[in-house]
């Protein structure tokens, strides 16, 4: 589940990668320049893949939490289980 600060960090992204997506169509479709074009096609998916997929240190606490949580979840639902018998 995607949080409102990825939501916002997503909106930034593509303010940088839409202007290039489109002006590489224009120089692929309508200028026949289809290696410029493709270029920055493969630019414009590139930062929003790496965006999504790069991990930054401002993100480390939110995945140690994360884990954490889950450690703990995975502990409890293991507890649980052997109270019963």
């Amino acid at each position: 589940m995607a949080g409102i600060i990825d939501t916002i960090k997503l909106a930034g992204t593509l303010v940088l990668a839409l202007p290039a997506a489109l002006a590489g169509l224009e120089l692929a479709v309508v200028r026949g320049k289809p290696l410029y074009g493709g270029l920055l096609l493969a630019l414009a998916i590139g930062l929003v893949v790496i965006q999504h997929r790069l991990t930054t240190p401002s993100d480390l606490p939110e995945l140690a939490v994360k884990r954490l949580g889950s450690a703990v979840t995975a502990n409890e639902e293991t507890e649980a289980d052997g109270d019963e018998n």
